[in-house]
C-alpha cells in the first residue's frame, strides 16, 4: 500500500508493529542526559508524547519520575510496554501508557513538569499547534524538550528525494534549524535554556552499508567493533560543540530545551 493512501496511524502501527525494539537505532539517553541538567528526575511529573520505545522515559523512571507516555499508534505502545518487559523492574508503577492524540491532550492544564518529544515534531506541517498543547499542560516553570531533524545536516537531501518518491519509511517530514526552534518556542513564550546537538552513533555510512548488505543476506551487527582512539576523539568533539552553534549545524538532530513562565521549575 502506498504510504499516501494510508493513515498517519496505520503508518505508525506498520512501522512499530514491523520489526522488534532492539533492531530501532535511537541515540537513547541522549534525551534523559539533558532533561536531567535541569530537573531532578526523581521529582518530576513527565510527559512523553509520542511513543517510540519510550527508552528514555524509562530511564526517567528508574531514577524515580513518574512518567506518562502517550501516542495514538497502539504499535508504538506495545513496543514501549515491551522495553519495559527486558527488565521488569523498569517503571514498575512509575509509567502509565495512554493512547491519545498530541493536539489534544487528554491531560488538564498544568499538570506536568516535564514534557519532551524526540522525533515528532517535524511530521506536522503546522508545529503550532502541537507545541501550544505542551505549553497547556506544563505547570508554571515547566521544562519543554523538543528534539528533531537538523536541516543542515548533509542526510538532508536524499532525506527529500526519498520522501518525495514516496519511500522515505516515515512518511512525510520537515526538518529545523536550532534558530528556527528556538524562534517558535520563543513565539509561544517560552524561555529558551539552551539548544544542542545530537550525532548518529553508528554514522550513517555504517547505517547504509549494513542495510544493504542484509538484503542480500550479510549481517552486519548493529554497531560496528570499537575503535577506542576514534572514539575518544569523537565523544571530544561532542563534549566540545554540542552546545555551540557551529557544531549544531554537523549535527543529525539538534533539540532545545525552554521553561514556561512563572514558578521555579521542577
Amino acid at each position: 500500500m502506498s504510504r499516501r493512501r494510508e493513515s498517519r496511524r496505520e503508518h505508525w502501527d506498520r512501522f512499530w508493529g514491523g520489526q522488534p525494539v532492539e533492531q530501532v537505532y535511537e541515540s537513547v539517553g541522549a534525551v534523559f542526559a539533558e532533561l536531567s541538567r535541569h530537573v531532578d528526575p526523581s521529582r518530576a511529573r513527565v510527559l512523553e508524547v509520542g511513543a517510540g520505545s519510550g527508552r528514555d522515559s524509562l530511564h526517567l523512571a528508574e531514577r524515580g519520575a513518574r512518567v506518562t507516555v502517550l501516542d495514538y499508534s497502539e504499535a508504538a505502545l506495545a513496543t514501549t510496554r515491551r522495553a519495559m518487559g527486558e527488565n521488569p523492574e523498569r517503571g514498575r508503577g512509575r509509567v502509565e501508557l495512554v493512547r491519545g492524540d498530541a493536539l489534544r491532550l487528554p491531560f488538564a492544564d498544568g499538570g506536568f513538569d516535564v514534557v519532551f518529544h524526540q522525533g515528532l515534531l517535524e511530521h506536522f506541517r503546522d508545529p503550532l499547534p502541537l507545541l501550544r498543547e505542551n505549553l497547556r499542560v506544563l505547570a508554571p516553570g515547566g521544562i519543554l524538550l523538543v528534539d528533531v531533524p537538523q536541516r543542515w545536516h548533509y542526510y538532508t537531501p536524499a532525506k527529500r528525494l526519498l520522501i518525495a518518491m514516496d519511500r522515505w519509511f516515515a512518511g512525510w517530514e520537515c526538518s529545523f534549524s536550532a534558530r528556527e526552534l528556538e524562534s517558535l518556542l520563543r513565539e509561544l513564550g517560552f524561555e529558551v535554556l539552551c539548544s544542542y546537538g545530537s550525532w548518529a552513533e553508528p554514522g550513517l555510512p555504517y547505517r547504509a552499508l549494513r542495510k544493504g548488505l542484509g538484503r542480500v543476506g550479510l549481517n552486519l551487527p548493529m554497531h560496528p567493533p570499537p575503535f577506542p582512539l576514534l572514539g575518544q576523539l569523537f565523544n571530544a568533539f561532542k563534549r566540545g560543540f554540542r552546545y555551540r552553534r557551529l557544531g549544531q549545524y554537523t549535527a543529525m538532530v539538534i533539540g532545545t530545551v525552554a521553561r514556561k513562565p512563572g514558578g521555579r521549575g521542577a
